[in-house]
């Protein structure tokens, strides 16, 4: 089986191209194992780039755990290079099936290749039963959930995915490494959830970490920081327009006023490519 790896700020999949080769029998099963950071290729998941009769393209999307997650912000820009650089559809323009929906994506190109994406992540989802969580309001803002002998003071919002948001005045090991496994897990959040901890350096600036829904702390989460950059302007902490550094790098996100959507603009870089025996878990047609 053939498979590339990118990384978007870091956030680093291995990818198969469908289009011309089988999809793998257990996708979830070689996840967890081409994931491995010791023995395997390494990553934080899978990404499947498979034909789609709505889109370009479709995206699935298998976290290290091997759990199936509804959408990626930094892989689905990895997708768009993907399939532009091998040739699979060459327009600058694309539009990427996932389980958020149909995204559409404004390709930056440099020297024929893409060097950074922007990508329209369509409208928050704030109503509390959507994002799933069981926290009060709608929007559950500035809610308190008690976790670890804390009580975190969060924001709850979703991008095609969950995510809890805590405003905080430094980010910790303590907090991402500690709590953020456990807010994952909570019962507040029947599906998971993905956990951000931010600090807000001006309106328009912003520091996070993520801990991921089955992969654990990311160098990057796109979702995550679209999701944080919602819950500012909701909060009264930012405004629309934001760059949001995390360990693997920057985004740059934008809330419209006009049609409600979400824009995050980021890089999109291969790593390498090579070949995964089809003996190995979930690999073969």
């Amino acid at each position: 089986m053939q498979f590339r790896k990118y990384h978007g700020c870091g956030n680093d999949y291995v990818y198969v191209d469908c289009f011309r080769q089988p999809p793998p029998s257990d996708p979830a099963a070689l996840s967890r194992v081409i994931s491995d950071r010791h023995f395997g290729v390494g990553g934080d998941g899978l990404i499947l780039i498979c034909p789609s009769e709505r889109a370009d393209a479709r995206m699935r999307m298998f976290n290290a755990d091997g759990s199936e997650s509804e959408m990626c912000g930094n892989g689905v820009r990895c997708v768009a290079k993907f399939v532009y650089d091998q040739g699979l559809v060459r327009k600058p323009s694309l539009t990427v099936e996932t389980g958020r929906g149909v995204l559409a994506l404004e390709l930056e190109i440099v020297g024929g290749r893409v060097r950074q994406v922007r990508v329209d992540m369509g409208e928050p989802i704030l109503e509390a039963a959507k994002i799933p969580t069981t926290l009060p309001g709608a929007p559950s803002l500035n809610a308190p959930l008690e976790v670890g002998g804390h009580t975190l003071t969060v924001t709850c919002v979703s991008m095609g995915n969950p995510h809890c948001i805590t405003f905080v005045d430094a980010i910790t090991d303590a907090q991402v490494l500690g709590l953020g496994p456990q807010v994952e897990r909570h019962p507040a959040f029947p599906r998971r959830t993905n956990v951000e901890f931010v600090r807000v350096n001006r309106q328009d600036d912003l520091t996070l970490r993520v801990w991921e829904r089955g992969s654990g702390e990311t160098l990057a989460c796109g979702t995550g920081a679209c999701a944080t950059a919602v819950a500012g302007v909701l909060t009264g902490r930012t405004g629309r327009r934001v760059t949001a550094h995390l360990p693997g790098g920057d985004l740059q996100l934008y809330w419209s006023e006009i049609d409600n959507h979400v824009y995050m603009t980021g890089p999109a870089v291969e790593v390498f490519s090579g070949d995964w025996p089809d003996q190995r878990s979930g690999a073969g047609a």
